[in-house]
């Protein structure tokens, strides 16, 4: 039978083994130095302008951080030495960070909180370039360029790159891990990509451990294909095992030093989520649909999502259609690096607590996937051979149509980027007004109700200035505070057990600034004494009912003053499309698809007469 000449061949991983030796150049092939900069681009901006989109970023990360290069900060249940979930040796390495940009001239601790973002900026641009540098080389050039497209531009990446959270340090260590399996210059480099992944896992977060799951099986599948493949096979996992347990004893000394007791948080973190009983666990936080990922990675990715899910598909069908044969070799290494963004997309599909950033780290194996796909696309569109329907559209009408594909995707990308800076930056500037030298020289509390959740961290507030909490309609446990007590060596005493703490989300009335009138009732009958804050930040949004616990402060202007008012997005208002994306406020826009606004503030107290 004739070989099928419709679908030309493609271009998979092409190194083997032993291949070793310099490296030649290819057409589409990109310099890692301009790749690095693609990626670092992005990456600045969310450091400068990305809202911090998760409450857990600040309360569980920039606050213990904070406490650590400052001495005070709020504490959350997660930090108690009684459950020890959270892994005092990863805030560790980002204060050091953070309190090395603090020797730099002109440096604030507002400016402290953006450098930190700026460092974790610039590591995810150096771990990206690292696995497009192993991308173009293994796979394709152009694999490598579309891979960088699908995460330049796309909203998710925005987010992810520069938030201080462990799936986003996770998402770091997998990308160097899948570079380390993909890359076989210079022979298997098993037990560092073992190490990468182990480093997700300890210092980041435990579940990025299952995305290694298809590089160890392909070892050893590899093993057993080869003479002695058990032997020299064990021998790299058990350096990489090593390594990884290395990496773990740090871990475990420097929260040992913090917490005075042996904690594997990892584990715990594990227990916790998995076998937590009855009344615990993740699912008491919110629950939500089989399809949340799916639209929410389709909303991040848009076209690149679509992509990365027929990666397989495309694949298969590529295989029977080819024409050029292909290796069992070159067959298995391609489904095994198809294989990450299923897997953890599937298990975390069936997790009923779904969260965003706990999809941060197979971010780099949809990017890969999606790639992929393009590619085998691009190669079967681009068919000459004038006996298929493919070969008779014009060159130029290909062009024409992929480039119009490719720049809609690139533009939904940045509109649904420009959308949500816009639409949410609120809380990150009106706190910016407490950094004139006019109020940053006074003392006293600045005071948040219903807009708790949205506190951009300690790091915001002059060093006379304390976050407090005021009661509002919110019923669960608020953070508490770091003890400041001189205990020991006069430093911090983290192994304090904080009182009111509790693991089932039950709230305890100490951790207001002052107690309410009255507890809450079904009504919503009780009222809040707010004669200890200095300072409101309250948000208002025309149409919104109010209560005796969520007042209207903004517009009780006997009592206080607006320092600082930004216009925040109001959803409740505001069309389908107008949430998603960057809309004009242009009269031209009809109404139905304009954005309409509240208003976020931060107000201070009344001088009286």
């Amino acid at each position: 039978m004739p070989a099928r000449r419709d679908v030309p061949a493609v271009n998979f991983p092409r190194q083997s083994i032993k291949r070793q030796g310099k490296e030649t150049s290819q057409p589409f092939q990109v310099p890692s130095i301009i790749a690095f900069y693609c990626f670092l681009l992005p990456n600045l901006l969310a450091a400068f302008f990305a809202p911090i989109q998760d409450c857990d970023e600040v309360f569980n990360f920039w606050e213990p951080t904070h406490y650590l290069t400052h001495g005070f900060g709020l504490q959350t249940w997660e930090w108690s030495p009684e459950y020890a979930i959270r892994s005092w040796f990863y805030v560790a390495l980002h204060a050091v960070a953070s309190r090395s940009g603090s020797w730099l001239p002109f440096m604030t601790k507002d400016r402290e909180f953006y450098f930190l973002r700026v460092v974790l900026g610039v590591v995810c641009a150096a771990c990206e370039t690292r696995l497009f540098s192993a991308i173009s080389r293994t796979f394709n050039p152009r694999i490598g360029i579309m891979f960088l497209l699908a995460l330049v531009f796309s909203p998710g990446m925005f987010h992810a790159s520069a938030a201080y959270l462990p799936s986003s340090f996770a998402m770091y260590a997998v990308m160097l891990g899948m570079a380390a399996f993909l890359d076989w210059r210079g022979g298997l480099k098993t037990a560092q990509g073992i190490m990468w992944f182990g480093v997700a896992g300890i210092v980041g977060w435990p579940f990025a451990v299952a995305l290694s799951i298809p590089f160890l099986l392909e070892e050893v599948v590899l093993a057993a294909l080869t003479k002695s493949g058990f032997e020299t096979t064990f021998w790299r996992f058990l350096d990489g095992t090593v390594r990884c347990l290395i990496v773990l004893a740090l871990a475990v000394g420097v929260d040992l030093f913090f917490y005075h007791k042996v904690e594997v948080v990892p584990f715990n973190i594990v227990w916790y989520n998995v076998f937590g009983g009855t009344g615990k666990g993740p699912n008491i936080f919110g629950t939500e649909p089989w399809h949340f990922y799916a639209r929410n990675l389709a909303l991040n990715f848009n076209i690149w999502f679509v992509l990365a899910l027929a990666a397989l598909p495309l694949y298969s069908l590529h295989l029977f259609f080819g024409g050029r044969a292909v290796s069992g070799q070159t067959r298995l290494r391609t489904v095994v690096f198809l294989s990450p963004f299923y897997l953890w997309l599937a298990i975390f599909t069936l997790q009923p607590h779904k969260e965003e950033r706990f999809m941060y780290p197979c971010y780099p194996a949809l990017a890969l996937n999606a790639a992929m796909s393009l590619h085998i696309i691009l190669s079967a569109f681009g068919s000459a051979d004038p006996r298929s329907l493919v070969g008779k559209i014009p060159a130029q009408l290909k062009f024409a149509l992929v480039s119009l594909v490719m720049l809609a995707s690139i533009n939904v990308g940045i509109l649904r980027t420009l959308g949500v800076v816009t639409a949410y930056s609120a809380p990150l500037q009106v706190h910016q007004a407490l950094q004139d030298p006019a109020l940053a020289a006074t003392t006293g509390n600045v005071c948040y109700g219903k807009e708790w959740y949205r506190f951009p961290s300690s790091y915001f507030l002059p060093e006379g200035m304390r976050a407090k909490f005021v009661k509002s309609a919110f019923s669960g446990l608020l953070p508490g505070e770091f003890s400041e007590a001189s205990i020991g060596f006069g430093v911090w005493p983290t192994w304090l057990i904080p009182s009111g703490m509790n693991d089932e989300n039950i709230e305890d009335l100490s951790k207001y600034v002052c107690t309410p009138t009255a507890k809450l009732g079904k009504a919503n009958t009780a009222q809040t004494d707010l004669s200890h804050c200095s300072f409101l930040v309250d948000s208002y949004f025309p149409g919104a009912e109010h209560s005796a616990l969520e007042p209207n402060h903004i517009q009780d202007t006997k009592t206080w003053d607006q320092i600082a008012c930004v216009d925040f997005l109001d959803a409740s208002r505001t069309g389908l499309l107008g949430r998603m994306l960057w809309i004009p406020d242009l009269d031209l826009v009809p109404e139905r698809f304009r954005r309409h606004w509240g208003q976020y503030c931060l107000l201070g107290r009344k001088t009286r007469p």
